[in-house]
């Protein structure tokens, strides 16, 4: 017993240790050979992970069965557990591709759609982009704002999307992933806290200034926004999820887009998709559900973009799984450790 729990620990530094060099050695060098090579690489240093993170491997192959159920049997979700660790992997190069003004990474993207945020910013009250933590959003929003869309977040800072990280954690977290995302955002990101109406109002300046506001709507409500989320049918279940971006858009009068991004076979050609406006009828929740069933729709088209397999603790506070606990979960720095 005590040579295991000695072995756990030094299991977790090599783990650790392994994610730092990628991040800072690997990956940068990766980022500067043609974008082949590159994300070669990556999927080759996503493979081995595939083949040695038994435990994390095991809870998304779980969890991809527990929420789609008989819609994909052992051999797929084996394959799009090894799809998600690849992904995870290639997303780290396309940070680094950001550097300077994100021509690296543009020349890999191809943007279908732009001509409907065009014309929502042509009416003058701003857009906002309704997305997911699917594919490389977070670099999706850093290129969409390189490539002349002035483009703020909202979303949740690092303590409470991952509280428990060590000041160190969060000093390289800052260096090698969040500094390289803000450098290519118009204003700081917008933390909504509970409780507090101060979100909706600076996202209404942006909008008021006829910028672009993007929301991940899928995240997971926290315990104190449990009480405004909305129930909706979701992967074969119900998923309770907030419905900001449909309240913003009622209060400021900017349309509202979806907005998804999707990696090529090749792996380093990327679709980012904008649709057109969604339809604003009906009550909140009426209106929510036509972004909620978009969302859902990407999702099952390809599952091992969705960021929140690795996670049985955010499907549990989604609903989509009973117990966190029965699931298991993986307790990792965002995208750190692929």
């Amino acid at each position: 017993m005590a040579g295991l729990l000695r072995a756990v620990p030094a299991e977790r530094l090599l783990r650790s240790a392994e994610a730092v060099t990628y991040w800072l050695v690997v990956a940068p060098l990766a980022a500067r050979l043609p974008a082949r090579l590159g994300y070669r690489i990556a999927c080759w240093r996503a493979d081995w992970c595939f083949r040695y993170r038994r435990d994390k491997r095991s809870v998304i192959v779980r969890n991809l069965r527990r929420v789609l159920g008989d819609e994909i049997g052992a051999d797929e979700a084996e394959r799009l557990a090894r799809e998600f660790f690849r992904l995870t992997s290639c997303e780290v190069i396309d940070v680094i591709r950001l550097r300077g003004q994100a021509r690296s990474l543009g020349k890999l993207v191809e943007i279908r759609g732009r001509e409907h945020l065009d014309a929502a910013l042509a009416r003058g009250r701003g857009a906002i982009l309704c997305s997911a933590h699917f594919g490389s959003c977070n670099g999706a929003f850093s290129l969409l704002n390189a490539s002349g869309f002035p483009l703020t977040s909202i979303g949740r800072t690092l303590s409470n999307r991952a509280p428990d990280m060590s000041s160190a954690e969060r000093r390289l977290w800052d260096l090698v992933y969040m500094r390289r995302l803000r450098r290519h955002h118009k204003r700081p990101l917008i933390e909504p806290l509970p409780g507090r109406i101060l979100a909706a109002a600076q996202a209404a300046v942006v909008l008021r200034a006829n910028e672009v506001v993007a929301i991940a709507s899928d995240a997971p409500p926290l315990e104190a926004d449990q009480a405004r989320a909305v129930e909706m049918p979701f992967l074969g279940g119900h998923a309770r999820l907030l419905p900001g971006v449909v309240g913003l858009a009622q209060l400021t009068g900017a349309p509202v887009l979806m907005m998804f991004i999707y990696r090529s076979a090749d792996y380093h050609h990327q679709v980012l998709e904008i649709s057109p406006p969604v339809s604003l009828e009906g009550d909140t929740v009426t209106a929510f559900g036509r972004c909620a069933t978009a969302i859902e729709a990407a999702i099952r088209a390809r599952p091992s973009h969705w960021a929140y397999w690795a996670n049985s603790d955010d499907l549990a506070s989604l609903g989509l799984l009973r117990t966190a606990s029965s699931a298991g979960t993986v307790a990792v720095s965002p995208q750190l450790v692929p």
